[in-house]
C-alpha cells in the first residue's frame, strides 16, 4: 500500500498535550468506514478501551519471531464489553507498541485500509499510513512512541485496496504503562500508542472542487488570473536548470482586437460564447506547442478579453515567436457562434528571458508594455519586448510624472535663435526656444517634452511662462539698446493653449505687464494646428491680430497643402519648413557632390511669390550654408533662420549681436 505525505505537520499539531474530541471529529456524512453513521468516538475513550482490552498476541509473537511488544498483556475475556466496544467503534483505531508494530486493530481500521484487521498485527504502523515520508513527521512519530512527545497529528494520502484515493487524518497519542513498579513519569513510561484514523476524503474532495472553482474562469474553464499568478510565481521560484531545465521563462500576453464591438452590439451572452471558442483554439495551440516537450504552455484568461500563455523552461525567443504566430493563425478562421460568423484578431506582447532575477510583476509589466506596442503598431500582430524601446518608454513616463512639478520648480529656461534679414544680414527678431534642465536627464530640447506637455495639459502653464519670459526679455533688449531698431520675439503656441486657456487675455496681460508693443510679439502655430480652425481658435487668432500681434504659420509646406486657409485666417508670416531649404544643398542625400534640385528652388520661389502677393512675409528655416542663403536672397525670401547665422543662444549673446548690428554671413 502506497501513501504520500501532505507535507510537514504544523508544530502546534506535534506538541498539543492530548487528543481531544475536536482533534478527531467524524467527517461529514457519506464518508467511508471510520466516519459511518455511528457518530464519533472520543480518542480518550478509545484509549481507555484499548488499555483494558487484552489484545491477542499475534501468532508470530507467540513463536518468538517478533520482539516482545511493550504493552500490557493482561488477558481479558474475548467477550469483554471493552473489547467489543473497541472492535465496533466507528473510529479506525489500532494499538501500536513501542517498537512501532501494530498489536491490535479494530474492524473500522481494517476497512479503511482495505485489509483484514487480523492481518495487520505485527506490521509497522509507519508503513501503513506513510509516517516515514518526511523527516520531521518521522522524528515526531518516534518521539511519541518513546513517550517524549504528547501527540502527533498529520494528514496522509494513500491508495485503498480498491484503487480509490483516500485522505486520512492521523492522530497518535501515547498509552500510559500499567506495569506494577513502573515509574509513570519516566521517559519510557508508555505501553505504546493509540493510532486513530479519520477518513477526510469527502472533505478533501470538496475542498479540491472548491479550489478548482476558485481558480478557474467559469466562462472559458481556463485557469483564471489567481491560478496564473500562482503558477507564474512558482515557475520563477523554481531553479529549473538544476533539474535539467533551461532556467528561462516566456509569456505571450494577448488582447482580442474588436471584441468590445461584439459585446456591445450582440450582447454579453454571445460575447461569452465567443470567448469560450477563442479559449478552445488557444488551448489547441498550447497543446500543439507542448507536443514532444515536458509540458504544454499554460493558457489562462486574465480578465475581459485578455489571455496569457505561460511557457516554462522556454528555449528562446524563437519558440515564443512560433507560439504567437500559431495563435494569430488559429484566430484567422471566423468563429461560428449562435448561427453567426464572427471574426476577431489579437495583439500579442511576447516576452522571453532568464527566470533568475525576474519577478512576476516585472514580467507582466514588460508583457503589458509589449502588448501596447503591438496595438500601436497596427494590431493583429505580435511584438517582441525590446529593452531599448522600453527604456525610452520609461524615460517618457519619468518625464510625464515630473513635468508639472518642473514648471513650478522653475527647471525651464529659454534660448533664442536669431531671425536675420536676407537683404542686409541685420538681426530682425528671435525665436524663443524652451529648454528643460532636468536634474536626471540633463538639458532637454522641446522635441523631448512638448508633446508630453500637450498630452497632459501642462503646456498651458508652461506656455504662459514662456510667453511672459520671452516678452520680458524682448522689452529688456529694447531698453538696453535704445538706438537700435527693436527686434521682435517669436513664441510657439500649441493648439491646446488656444482651447484650454484664455490665450487672448494671457497675451494682453503679459504685454501690459512688460510694456512690450504688440507688433514686437509674433505667435507661431503649426500648419496642422490652424487647418480647420473655427469657433474659439479662429476668434482667438482674429482677436490677437486685431491687437497688433503677428500670427505666423510654422513649418509651412508640410501640412495638408491646402492654401485656402491663408485667405481666411489672420496670418501675417510664413516660415518655410527646413526640408525645402535643405533641397538647395548639394549632396544632401548621398553625401557626395551633386547639383541642387531645380524643383525645390522652383517650389520655394513659387511659395514666396504667393506669400508676397497675399501680403505675407517669408522666413526660411534651417539655413546652414552661404550658398543656400544666396539663392534664397535671389528669389526674394525676407528673413532666414539657421546655424549659418547662429545656434540658439543665451540672452546675453543676443545682446552682443545687437551691439554688432549684423548676424552671421550674408
Amino acid at each position: 500500500m502506497s501513501g504520500t505525505s501532505e507535507g510537514p505537520t504544523p508544530t502546534a499539531d506535534l506538541i498539543q498535550p492530548k487528543v481531544t474530541q475536536s482533534d478527531v471529529m467524524a467527517p461529514p456524512g457519506g464518508e467511508s468506514a471510520g466516519a459511518a453513521a455511528g457518530g464519533q468516538v472520543r480518542a480518550e475513550d478509545a484509549g481507555a478501551v484499548a488499555r483494558t482490552v487484552a489484545p491477542a498476541a499475534p501468532p508470530e509473537a507467540a513463536s518468538g519471531s517478533l520482539p516482545a511488544p511493550g504493552v500490557t498483556r493482561t488477558a481479558e475475556p474475548v467477550g469483554s464489553p471493552f473489547r467489543s466496544a473497541f472492535d465496533a467503534a466507528p473510529l479506525a483505531m489500532a494499538v501500536v507498541d513501542r517498537e512501532g508494530l501494530v498489536v491490535s486493530a479494530n474492524d473500522t481500521f481494517g476497512e479503511l485500509l482495505g485489509t483484514d484487521p487480523g492481518e495487520l498485527a505485527g506490521r509497522p504502523a509507519a508503513d501503513l499510513v506513510d509516517l516515514a515520508s518526511d523527516a520531521r513527521t518521522w522524528q515526531a512519530y518516534r518521539a511519541v512512541l518513546r513517550g517524549r512527545q504528547a501527540r502527533l497529528r498529520c494528514v496522509r494520502h494513500f491508495k485503498h485496496a480498491d484503487g480509490r484515493s483516500r485522505w486520512v487524518q492521523v492522530t497518535l497519542a501515547p498509552l500510559p504503562a500499567e506495569h506494577p513498579g513502573t515509574d509513570a513519569s519516566g521517559p519510557e513510561s508508555t505501553a505504546g500508542v493509540l493510532l486513530s484514523l479519520a477518513d477526510i476524503s469527502v472533505r478533501r474532495e470538496l475542498q479540491s472542487r472548491l479550489r478548482h472553482l476558485r481558480m478557474h474562469d467559469p466562462v472559458t474553464r481556463l485557469p483564471n488570473r489567481t491560478l496564473f499568478f500562482e503558477r507564474l510565481s512558482a515557475a520563477l521560484e523554481t531553479e529549473s536548470y538544476e533539474r535539467g531545465g533551461t532556467g528561462r521563462i516566456g509569456l505571450c500576453y494577448l488582447d482580442l482586437d474588436g471584441f468590445k464591438a461584439v459585446n456591445d452590439t450582440l450582447g454579453h451572452r454571445i460575447g461569452d460564447r465567443l470567448l469560450a471558442a477563442v479559449a478552445r483554439r488557444l488551448q489547441g495551440c498550447a497543446d500543439e506547442a507542448g507536443y514532444g516537450r515536458a509540458s504544454a504552455p499554460l493558457v489562462a484568461r486574465l480578465g475581459g478579453d485578455e489571455f496569457a500563455l505561460l511557457v516554462e523552461d522556454s528555449t528562446g525567443t524563437e519558440q515564443l515567436a512560433d507560439l504567437a504566430e500559431s495563435v494569430l493563425t488559429a484566430l484567422q478562421e471566423p468563429f461560428e457562434v449562435s448561427g453567426r460568423r464572427l471574426s476577431v484578431s489579437a495583439s500579442i506582447g511576447v516576452v522571453e528571458r532568464q527566470a533568475a532575477g525576474t519577478s512576476a510583476t516585472a514580467l507582466m509589466q514588460a508583457a503589458d508594455t509589449t502588448l501596447y506596442w503591438a496595438k500601436a503598431d497596427g494590431k493583429a500582430r505580435w511584438t517582441l519586448f525590446d529593452p531599448e524601446r522600453n527604456a525610452t518608454r520609461m524615460t517618457r513616463q519619468a518625464l510625464v510624472s515630473t513635468l508639472r512639478a518642473a514648471v513650478e520648480r522653475g527647471e525651464f529656461t529659454l534660448e533664442y535663435q536669431p531671425l536675420v534679414a536676407m537683404a542686409d544680414g541685420r538681426l530682425r527678431g528671435v525665436e524663443a526656444l524652451v529648454r528643460w534642465r532636468h536634474p536626471q536627464f540633463g538639458v532637454l530640447t522641446p522635441n523631448r517634452f512638448i508633446t508630453l506637455a500637450e498630452e497632459d495639459g501642462s503646456i498651458v502653464p508652461l506656455g504662459r511662462w514662456i510667453l511672459a519670459t520671452a516678452c520680458r526679455q524682448a522689452r529688456r533688449w529694447q531698453l538696453d539698446h535704445p538706438d537700435e531698431p527693436p527686434i521682435f520675439v517669436s513664441v510657439n503656441v500649441a493648439v491646446r493653449q488656444v482651447w484650454d486657456s484664455d490665450l487672448v487675455a494671457d497675451v494682453a496681460e503679459v504685454l501690459a505687464e512688460t510694456g512690450l508693443a504688440p507688433r514686437l510679439l509674433q505667435l507661431e502655430l503649426t500648419e496642422s494646428a490652424v487647418m480647420g480652425s473655427a469657433g474659439r481658435p479662429l476668434e482667438a487668432l482674429r482677436a490677437l491680430s486685431d491687437m497688433g500681434v503677428t500670427i505666423a504659420i510654422d513649418d509651412f509646406g508640410t501640412g495638408y497643402s491646402n492654401l485656402a486657409y491663408l485667405s481666411r485666417l489672420p496670418v501675417s508670416a510664413l516660415k518655410l519648413d527646413g526640408s525645402f531649404v535643405r533641397g538647395f544643398q548639394p549632396g544632401r542625400q548621398t553625401g557626395e557632390a551633386e547639383p541642387p534640385s531645380p524643383a525645390d528652388e522652383v517650389i520655394v520661389e513659387a511659395m514666396i511669390q504667393l506669400a508676397h502677393r497675399l501680403g505675407l512675409t517669408v522666413t526660411a528655416e534651417c539655413v546652414e550654408t552661404s550658398d543656400q542663403a544666396s539663392r534664397l536672397r535671389r528669389i526674394g525670401c525676407d528673413t532666414g533662420q539657421g546655424w549659418l547665422y547662429s545656434r540658439p543662444v543665451s540672452p546675453d549673446r543676443i545682446s552682443e549681436l545687437l551691439d554688432g548690428h549684423a548676424c552671421g554671413r550674408r
